[in-house]
């Protein structure tokens, strides 16, 4: 840790020298690692919700070429592991399958997501899911993350960052690629994509179909992931129409359990999934899911000063889950007692399946004006959810069952609408204003929960969000300054209780306050962020009153913390970029609730500023990049994650030790080889074989008057290798 921690200080010191003594490079910016592209045609649905570079927000851009350098197979999340402040991890532990992401430490349903302006999160347990896409970086063009509340977005609140995909970027030019993947764990990737460019002045088509599949690095942790992506559109100089369908399947083995503490030294790789079953695993306990989108696109240009977008979407999503289930008693699935052989029989072994059926459609606008000094947007949205939720039984040891027959059955709606207002002015070529105020509906219908059948639920939601901000820029320096509120509703979970102690909005106050400078071979930056919660949900180990874990408000909490960013290019064959956030992340009071089984209880226990979960106090990354001879380039990618807590509680026993891991990684570029281009890539990752575990779950208990803990955890892979061959024709 400390050697990591100098080498960071160390180079974001040295960028501050350098920047001092290099006088004569002031006059253009370095083009960082995280930086936009130029894009010959950047959609209004996009530009409309992000922040544009001298807004007064805290931001990382990720473009095209980047995004492809890193795109190996596998998820999204780990694509963006060297961005400020960010956590990742994996359940099968090489980051193909289910995957997750923590930004300031926030999970991923406090991010906010969508593609190309519409909203991704899952409307009811504003979840990222992107194994759900396969693959969808091939066809991203480029990736803006905004971390904090930032502006005003479609979709689920930002209660941590937004993240804003956009593949709707022009491509002018036909280009076809194959690009092929290997690693560990029998680990594949293959895509092919194609692209007409302008045909005739006025369309365009772009395609890729994709296979990603893993064993993974968890026993029985396999993947098979398949997707498509087509786009086709029609330009001219005021107006484009534009039509995307894409799809993704998945099957995924289940590695969802974790392992014991024990387990972490002895069989790392151990997954308790499917071991109900007597004798060999359960073969088939699997994730199963289809999620097809369709996104319909228009927008104009009136004159030089405004511009309107609007687009329609419908999300199709359905699939379900199988497991094994021994000795499960008939009662608990609506079912009587079965008698064979003159035996009544109370309880069987079975396998069911646990369903989602959902549409998910809408609309989003707005309506952009742009002078010299103004530029105003007016835009929002509306969504509604329809969800089923049921269960079916498809075997049993003993009796039998209609293939009909749902053992629960609940459905749920969610409508959302909003519609914000944003003003950006420039009083002079230094000083810049930003105003954005929005105003958001939410209406929740939900009919029945698991184990409570008769609870129904329904509940609206009306929130304010405004966000201000002033940025001075001059001589290559950016200086802003932000204030943003957001409010979240709570999810599905949440609403597990009696209509007598349902759960409280959440409202976060987000301060920003920035500085940066960019010179020809420099850039290096600061940020310092207070986020401070009221009425945050957390997990207090509390069971409510329908007899369920849920989360808890608890009244006030908060985040501060101090990102550090720079970027060096110190000759034409060596360049580095860092960043390092250190943070406090408090919930200043809660009480904590302790399973007794002695007595059948709960033991209550007052905590008083304790570190909220899952928030380690340093994160940093460092890339060192190489280029020794023409057309190769090498990569050292190093990553610290400090220590994290598993419960609010701060409790020792249940912590996540702080790691730190290495990646090295080597591109060739052949040109005009039978072929008109070559990029072969080859990444080891965990170089010195780091064993490590970004997360986990806490449970703990007394028994026999003695404080317990069962803690979980997801252990990631050793050193693995990726090797990827991508053909341009």
């Amino acid at each position: 840790m400390k050697k990591f921690l100098g080498t960071i200080i160390i180079v974001f010191l040295t960028s501050l020298t350098f920047g001092q003594t290099n006088k004569t490079n002031s006059q253009k910016p370095l083009k960082e690692p995280f930086t936009d592209s130029s894009l010959y045609l950047q959609p209004l649905e996009v530009k409309a919700i992000r922040a544009a570079e001298t807004a007064p927000f805290t931001k990382t851009n990720l473009n095209k070429e980047q995004i492809a350098l890193g795109n190996s197979g596998q998820d999204l999340p780990f694509l963006l592991n060297q961005t400020p402040s960010t956590v990742i991890n994996s359940d099968a532990g090489n980051g193909v399958g289910y995957t997750g992401i923590h930004i300031r430490g926030s999970d991923a349903t406090r991010i906010n997501v969508t593609l190309n302006g519409i909203p991704y999160n899952d409307a009811e347990s504003m979840g990222t899911y992107f194994v759900d896409l396969p693959d969808f970086a091939s066809s991203i063009n480029s990736i803006q993350i905004q971390r904090g509340v930032g502006t005003s977005s479609n979709g689920a609140s930002a209660f941590g960052a937004t993240l804003n995909l956009a593949t709707n970027e022009f491509n002018e030019k036909a280009y076809t690629e194959f690009n092929n993947s290997y690693g560990s764990f029998n680990t594949w990737k293959s895509t092919l994509k194609a692209g007409t460019g302008l045909i005739a002045d006025h369309f365009t088509v772009d395609a890729r179909m994709s296979k990603v599949s893993s064993d993974g690095y968890i026993d029985r942790a396999s993947s098979d992931l398949k997707s498509f992506y087509l786009s086709t559109a029609y330009i001219n100089k005021k107006s484009s129409l534009r039509l995307n369908i894409f799809s993704g399947k998945e099957k995924t083995y289940q590695a969802w359990y974790g392992i014991t503490a024990d387990q972490l030294s002895s069989n790392r790789t151990y997954n308790p999934a499917g071991m109900e079953k007597t004798g060999s695993p359960y073969n088939n306990q699997t994730d199963n899911y289809t999620q097809t989108h369709y996104q319909l696109f228009f927008n104009h240009s009136f004159n030089k000063l405004w511009s309107f977008n609007t687009a329609l979407f419908l999300t199709k999503g359905k699939g379900y889950y199988e497991e094994y289930k021994a000795d499960q008693s008939y009662a608990d699935y609506g079912l009587p007692n079965q008698t064979q052989g003159g035996t009544t029989y109370a309880s069987t072994d079975l396998v069911r399946q646990r369903w989602l059926d959902n549409n998910f459609y809408g609309q989003i606008a707005s309506l952009q004006y742009k002078d010299q000094k103004d530029e105003l947007t007016f835009g929002g949205g509306w969504t509604n959810y329809e969800g089923k939720h049921f269960g079916n039984i498809i075997w049993m040891n003993i009796g039998t069952v209609s293939a009909d027959y749902h053992y629960y059955d609940y459905p749920a709606t969610k409508w959302d609408a909003n519609f914000y207002s944003k003003w950006m002015h420039k009083f002079n070529n230094q000083w810049q204003s930003f105003i954005d105020v929005q105003y958001r509906t939410i209406t929740h219908k939900m009919d029945g929960f698991e184990g409570n059948d008769k609870l129904s639920v329904h509940r609206k939601f009306n929130f304010i969000n405004p966000k201000a901000g002033i940025t001075y820029t001059k001589n290559g320096w950016q200086v802003y300054l932000s204030y943003a509120l957001g409010n979240k509703e709570p999810n599905r979970d949440d609403f597990q209780a009696s209509l007598i102690s349902q759960p409280k909005q959440e409202t976060l106050h987000d301060f920003e306050l920035g500085i940066e400078k960019r010179t020809l071979n420099l850039h290096y930056g600061a940020t310092l962020y207070y986020m401070n919660y009221i009425n945050q949900l957390v997990l207090t180990g509390q069971i409510n009153d329908v007899g369920s874990y849920t989360r808890t408000n608890v009244p006030s909490s908060y985040r501060v913390g101090l990102e550090l960013q720079a970027s060096a290019q110190f000759t034409n064959w060596l360049n580095i970029a860092g960043n390092l956030t250190f943070s406090k992340n408090k919930i200043k009071s809660f009480t904590e609730y302790i399973d007794n089984w002695d007595n059948g209880t709960q033991n209550a226990i007052e905590h008083q500023n304790t570190d909220i979960s899952f928030s380690p106090n340093t994160i940093g990354s460092l890339t060192v990049n190489i280029h020794p001879i023409k057309n190769v380039d090498l990569s050292l990618l190093s990553k610290y994650v400090g220590k994290q807590y598993m419960d609010n509680a701060q409790n020792e026993s249940s912590k996540l030790d702080a790691y730190f891991t290495q990646d090295l990684r080597i591109a060739l570029t052949l040109k005009k080889k039978l072929f008109k281009e070559w990029h072969i890539i080859g990444q080891l990752n965990n170089i010195f074989n780091t064993k490590y575990q970004p997360n986990g779950y806490a449970y703990n208990y007394i028994y026999n008057n003695t404080l317990s803990n069962e803690n979980g955890y997801y252990p990631m892979a050793g050193r693995n290798f990726m090797l990827s061959v991508n053909i341009n024709f």
